[in-house]
């Protein structure tokens, strides 16, 4: 029983031996080698961020009231353009003619007692420079003139209050542009108590037109001013509009634990195809150099080393920070270059290689598979299944 434990073992170690044999002499062909090149070439190389923003007028007003009243006139209507200074709507008066007629009665009744209170102090005034009167009396009678006094300055600036309230019933267009919004309509009762309602709002130009990006937190770094911008709205989706970058605004919003920050990116409207409340795809390019010598910028990160070396291939090296490769006859030759700019696919080439050399990026390792006789006859593959004797035995 030993006997046959033994030789079991020892069969076991021949065909282990067997196998290593076939594997690292002739069962195995040697790895073949090859590279992946490209050439030194003039190109433009950018980089750049995606956001969304939305369209918007330049400038735009909000126009409201500051009293309160019936709207009776409207004077214009949607894309109405209008000019500084013209009526484009009035409330009713009748209230706030009411209140600038009692403030002039007012005023009139306030004259007429400083008049008399007037009078009166000039009389004790008179008769108190002669001894006739008390001091407590003429006192009296100038604290009575003065109280008057102040009563028709009061009087007068509640007159000037209801007049100028009885202009702002009449509302112009503070700006020359076009209306975008109306938000009132004739016979509507309009309340200035709290806050003033708002009527109309008004576009000046609606040619020099502005997008408002939100840049997430993780881009905003490489946003300035200046910068090129083109964008698409789904409005006109096979036009591509340009504008750039005219100011990168400070102020933070967070929404949902995302940070975004504001862009105002310039958007020349000539053809006002562009229109306000529009949503713009941006594109930001935050990198822009254009015709310089480039190459992959994996090509700075190969090496080549003893393990692909073929037979009567060697290296020749360089000592250099940035350095590509090119493969000269059997020689692995360094060059040493000066890099500029890169976007993390190309990289420029200031110096050190002409332009049009091929040098080599990437390499790749293969084994040639072996022939399916040279399979057949492997003595330790399983062998096929002998239908013939199936079939013999059927």
């Amino acid at each position: 029983m030993n006997n046959k434990k033994t030789w079991g073992i020892v069969a076991a170690v021949v065909a282990v031996i067997a196998i290593a044999v076939y594997l690292f002499s002739g069962g195995k062909k040697e790895a073949k080698v090859s590279f992946t090149t490209a050439k030194v070439e003039k190109t433009n190389i950018q980089n750049s961020i995606t956001a969304t923003g939305t369209i918007e007028p330049v400038t735009s007003v909000t126009v409201g009231t500051q009293v309160s009243g019936i709207v009776s006139h409207l004077y214009v209507d949607y894309n109405s353009v209008v000019k500084k200074g013209q009526i484009i709507a009035e409330l009713d008066k009748t209230n706030l003619t009411s209140e600038l007629n009692t403030a002039r009665a007012n005023l009139s009744s306030a004259q007429s007692s400083l008049d008399y209170e007037l009078n009166n102090y000039n009389r004790y005034k008179t008769l108190y420079d002669k001894g006739l009167v008390s001091a407590d009396e003429f006192e009296t009678a100038k604290l009575s003139y003065l109280k008057a006094k102040e009563q028709v300055t009061t009087a007068r600036e509640s007159v000037q209050k209801a007049q100028t309230n009885l202009g702002y019933a009449t509302i112009t267009s503070p700006i020359d542009g076009v209306v975008l919004s109306k938000s009132v309509e004739e016979g509507q009762t309009v309340a200035a108590s709290f806050n003033t309602p708002e009527l109309f709002t008004i576009a000046q130009d609606l040619t020099d037109m502005r997008v408002i990006a939100d840049i997430d937190e993780a881009d905003i770094g490489g946003v300035q001013e200046g910068q090129r911008v083109t964008f698409t709205v789904d409005a006109f989706p096979d036009d591509l509009f340009e504008g750039q970058v005219t100011q990168v605004r400070q102020q933070a919003t967070t929404e949902s634990n995302v940070v975004t920050y504001e862009v105002v990116i310039s958007a020349p409207n000539n053809d006002l195809k562009l229109k306000p409340g529009l949503t713009a795809n941006v594109t930001i390019f935050t990198l822009e150099k254009n015709d310089v010598l480039a190459v992959p910028s994996k090509a700075l990160r190969f090496m080549p080393n003893d393990a692909f070396l073929q037979k009567g291939q060697t290296i020749e090296d360089v000592e250099a920070k940035s350095k590509v490769w090119t493969l000269e006859g059997n020689v692995f030759k360094a060059h040493k270059v000066e890099t500029g700019t890169n976007n993390g696919i190309l990289t420029e080439i200031v110096s050190g290689i002409a332009e049009g050399t091929e040098i080599l990026t990437d390499f790749s390792m293969s084994s040639n598979e072996e022939p399916a006789e040279q399979q057949a006859r492997n003595p330790f593959m399983p062998k096929p299944r002998n239908n013939n004797s199936n079939n013999k035995k059927k």
